[in-house]
């Protein structure tokens, strides 16, 4: 199953996760055999996720537990982002912050307090919203009052769902939009269609011609557009043949089904 010639012109990729390497729990059809060409035909391989809800340990966990190798070196979280934009411009302060107790681990390790569950929650200096499968309505009224207060506005992304194998859940964006409507604010987005996450990739894997591989016209085309990379899609998540072929943004300069048949056939 050799390099498709499209792919071989090019010496790296940065793939994303959800819905292009894998869906839920599966990973997409020939996704980790094509994978293992890639990695055998020396093409540098980095691995970039929008999803804020797991830290970079538990992604390569599930590559290995999907037969895919990969190192915490090889995959670029949004929560990676997210932390280092905090320590370079918010260390010290407050934060309350809607996500998971992995974006919680990285507010602190920025060097930040949570104040969530204090008489301090709606006086946080930052809110910063991310994907949780916990939310409940006090959480939306403690951000959209520190909000009010004038906190900074902060947001992994906007993406409206993300793929599972039941079908689209409700994503970052879908929570991000009940705040933003509450508070009447507009938050500042760290992850994609910012160029961020490809940017530090790029830094891992070094000077060379690079393709990026995602599944989302707005988010994976788009951040690549921003960073000056080419770009390809891949319809396994939330993009349809007929959304492609219509986009009027940033364009792949190649779809295809999977991400397998993008790299063999």
């Amino acid at each position: 199953m050799p390099l498709s010639p499209f792919v071989d012109a090019y010496d790296q990729l940065i793939v994303d996760l959800d819905g292009c390497v894998y869906v839920g729990d599966e990973p997409t059809p020939g996704a980790v055999e094509a994978l293992g060409e890639l990695r055998a035909a020396g093409k540098r391989t980095a691995f970039v996720t929008n999803d804020p809800r797991h830290s970079g340990e538990d992604y390569v966990q599930k590559l290995w537990g999907l037969g895919i190798q990969a190192s915490l070196a090889d995959v670029v979280t949004v929560g990676g982002a997210v932390q280092h934009l905090l320590a370079e411009t918010r260390t010290g302060g407050t934060a309350f912050v809607i996500g998971t107790a992995a974006m919680w681990r990285h507010v602190t390790d920025a060097g930040l307090k949570v104040v969530n569950g204090s008489d301090l929650a709606t006086r946080a200096e930052v809110v910063l919203v991310a994907g949780t499968d916990e939310l409940t309505y006090d959480d939306l009224r403690s951000a959209v009052l520190a909000l009010r207060n004038g906190a900074d506005f902060l947001a992994t992304s906007r993406d409206p769902t993300y793929p599972m194998a039941d079908g689209l859940w409700p994503g970052t964006g879908a929570i991000l939009a009940a705040v933003e409507t509450g508070s009447g604010r507009a938050a500042q987005i760290v992850g994609k269609p910012e160029p961020q996450l490809f940017l530090t990739a790029l830094e891992r894997l070094g000077e060379g011609r690079t393709l990026a591989v995602g599944d989302r016209l707005d988010a994976d085309v788009g951040a690549a557009s921003a960073a000056g990379l080419d770009a390809a899609l891949v319809l396994t998540g939330g993009t349809t043949a007929e959304e492609a072929e219509a986009a009027e943004g940033p364009r792949p300069v190649r779809v295809a089904e999977t991400l397998a048949k993008l790299l063999t056939t």
